[in-house]
């Protein structure tokens, strides 16, 4: 069984959670993209934690996590995540931990290329994590990037560090004016940083074949959701991989393989952050209540949140994207407050009414259509089943269901691993 949990929407919506939930089930977790420019937030009896890098599936001893080939690596922020799970008691181990040899380092100098680019874009900034995420990827295909094999040859790593500081200092300073990076400041740093991790180094295409195989049950693990894809995304105001699920195979290192089953992560209201597009975004004090409520703030960056009400539309178009055979709703009992409950049922653009995800300038311009369901105000943490939900719960669950038209497997009623609903 090749399973993968994406996110439906602008990502934050969950998937860590849910990863930590489901993969007590799975032989395998393993992140398939993406590098450390967001968190999952998994909160269980051993504490609360967040992994920027790290397979959620870390923190069960008899799992094994593997990170793909798609991903971009930080190394100090590896060393400093694992550091951090070890001081809690978390076990991790060559045998715990695979990272593919084909992964790709994401070095300083990329993450100082970010901040310098964000900051000449000054107001017009993509709203990048400034974690160097776009420039590794550009460098990985333009074929000029070092991959966690090179590690395995030391050898070779400063004659290559030369010449890719040559053609790097280029833009550096020529382009920004900053000053030059030296080869050698960069080889010390994959010294410290990077030839700790040479056992866990090794050909994870080989392993992921044979464990198939052998008939090991697999999680892929996606970072963000469908609307910060590369391709299907709110470009530009997207990640720089493909985070859909018939991606996961190949960033995971199998692409001979498909995905048996897509399950899709969305919350019971909308959040993004960044920069782009948000139709449904609600201001002032009703967002700062809404956001409050949920403690909207970024894994990774700690920047708050943006919020709005459920987006019928966009979940509809991230689930078709996910190919979500069935879905995780999270977080309903953060509308608890609520008398009423805002839903975006639809656009308007350019004083049309429109049922589908628009593309380009004319998501831009686009305006939300809001209905309002009603609210439950009462605490919904200790249900268990579906029927010991409120009615008007019942109601707004099965509403999001037919309106996205894929069935709700799960439902979150609470923070803690326990606190959720299976329907099926």
């Amino acid at each position: 069984m090749l399973t993968a949990i994406v996110g439906i929407n602008w990502g934050d919506e969950g998937k860590g959670r849910m990863v930590d939930l489901i993969s007590r089930e799975y032989d395998v977790v393993l992140r398939y993209q993406g590098g450390n420019n967001a968190g999952h937030t998994v909160v269980n009896e051993k504490g609360k934690f967040i992994l920027n890098l790290l397979p959620s599936g870390i923190l069960r001893d008899e799992t094994v996590n593997v990170m793909g080939p798609g991903m971009v690596i930080d190394l100090e922020h590896l060393t400093g995540e694992i550091a951090r799970l070890r001081d809690a008691g978390i076990v991790i181990t060559p045998e715990h931990l695979k990272i593919s040899d084909r992964a790709t380092i994401c070095m300083p100098y990329h993450k100082l290329l970010d901040c310098l680019e964000e900051d000449r874009l000054a107001d017009k900034k993509f709203g990048s994590t400034r974690r160097g995420i776009g420039p590794v990827y550009a460098d990985k295909y333009m074929k000029k990037a070092l991959r966690m094999g090179d590690l395995l040859h030391p050898e070779l790593l400063l004659d290559r560090l030369t010449d890719l500081m040559e053609w790097k200092n280029l833009t550096i300073v020529g382009g920004y004016h900053h000053e030059p990076i030296s080869a050698k400041e960069m080889y010390d740093w994959l010294e410290k940083f990077g030839f700790p991790f040479k056992d866990y180094i090794c050909d994870t295409t080989v392993y992921l074949d044979n464990a198939v195989k052998a008939g090991k049950k697999i999680l892929f693990e996606a970072q963000l959701g469908a609307l910060r894809d590369i391709d299907f995304g709110i470009y530009p105001y997207t990640s720089s991989s493909s985070n859909i699920s018939a991606y996961a195979p190949i960033g995971a290192g199998i692409p001979q393989y498909k995905v048996d089953e897509s399950i899709g992560i969305m919350k019971a209201y909308s959040t993004c952050v960044g920069e782009g597009p948000f139709t449904c975004e609600m201001f002032g004090a009703e967002a700062e209540e809404l956001r409050k409520a949920g403690n909207e703030y970024g894994a990774a960056t700690g920047r708050p949140r943006r919020v709005g009400g459920f987006d019928v539309i966009a979940s509809r178009y991230g689930v078709m994207a996910q190919a979500a055979t069935s879905i995780a709703l999270t977080k309903l009992d953060v509308l608890s407050y609520m008398k009423k409950i805002p839903v975006c049922v639809a656009y308007e653009v350019d004083g049309k009414r429109v049922d589908y995800f628009p593309n380009g300038r004319d998501l831009t311009v686009a305006k939300p259509i809001y209905t309002e369901m009603e609210g439950w105000n009462c605490d919904i943490s200790a249900c268990r089943k579906f029927e010991e939900l409120p009615k008007a719960a019942q109601d707004y669950v099965k509403y999001i269901e037919k309106a996205t038209g894929c069935p709700i497997q799960y439902i979150s009623v609470g923070a803690e691993r326990e606190e959720y609903i299976k329907m099926f």
